[in-house]
C-alpha cells in the first residue's frame, strides 16, 4: 500500500490505536472544548451554543460606500463582517501615494485614517457582530502606513474609542485578523 504523508511530511497510519496516544497527557495536550491548548475548538459548547457566522468578504471604494454595503448584507441575513481592504492600503500606502494611483478603492475598501474607519462602522453594532479584517502584512512595521491604522485603529479603536462613546463596553469587539504577518493569524472569539 502506497505510504500517505501529511503536508508537513511527516507518515499517516493506515489505523491508529491506543499504543498511538500512549504518551498523550489529556490536560497538557488536548484539553477541554474552550480551553488551551484549544485542540477541540475556542468555545466551550462550540456551534451548538454559538451559531456559525454567514458573512462575505466586501468593501470596496470608499468607506462611506463600503459602509451601506455592510448595512445592505446585514439587512439581509448577515450577521459577521469580512473586511476587504483595496491594494494601496494593504501594503500600506496612502490614497494620494504615486504608487497607488489607478487601485485605490478597486479591489476593496481604502483606508488612510482613524476616520475612515470610523466611517466604515458607523452605525453598526460592534457589541453584537464580529468583524475579519483581512490584511496582507508584508511591509516594515516602522514604515508611516494605514496598517496601524488598522490594528489602533479598528482592533482597539471599538475597545477604546468607538465602543465607550456609543456607551458600549472595552470588550465589544470579536474579530480575526487574516494576516500573512506572524502573530496575526489570530482569532478572538466574539464575547
Amino acid at each position: 500500500m502506497k505510504e500517505i504523508r501529511a503536508h508537513e511530511g511527516f507518515p499517516i497510519k493506515l489505523v491508529y490505536g491506543p499504543e498511538d496516544v500512549a504518551d498523550v497527557d489529556f490536560e497538557r495536550d488536548i484539553g477541554r472544548p474552550g480551553e488551551y491548548p484549544f485542540t477541540r475548538g475556542i468555545h466551550t459548547h462550540m456551534y451548538r451554543a454559538r451559531p456559525w457566522t454567514m458573512r462575505q468578504y466586501v468593501g470596496f471604494g470608499t468607506p462611506a460606500e463600503t459602509n451601506a454595503r455592510f448595512k445592505y448584507l446585514m439587512g439581509h441575513g448577515q450577521d459577521a463582517l469580512n473586511v476587504a481592504f483595496d491594494l494601496p492600503t494593504q501594503l500600506g500606502l496612502d490614497s494620494d501615494d504615486r504608487r497607488a494611483e489607478g487601485e485605490v478603492g478597486r479591489v476593496g475598501m481604502a483606508i488612510d485614517t482613524l476616520a475612515d474607519m470610523e466611517e466604515a462602522f458607523a452605525g453598526i453594532p460592534l457589541d453584537r457582530v464580529s468583524v475579519s479584517l483581512t490584511i496582507n502584512g508584508s511591509h516594515d512595521a516602522t514604515e508611516r502606513h494605514p496598517q496601524g491604522v488598522h490594528r489602533a485603529g479598528h482592533v482597539d479603536l471599538p475597545r477604546g474609542a468607538v465602543a465607550p462613546a456609543r456607551g458600549g463596553p472595552h470588550r465589544v469587539l470579536g474579530e480575526a485578523l487574516s494576516a500573512l504577518e506572524p502573530g496575526l493569524g489570530v482569532r478572538l472569539p466574539h464575547p
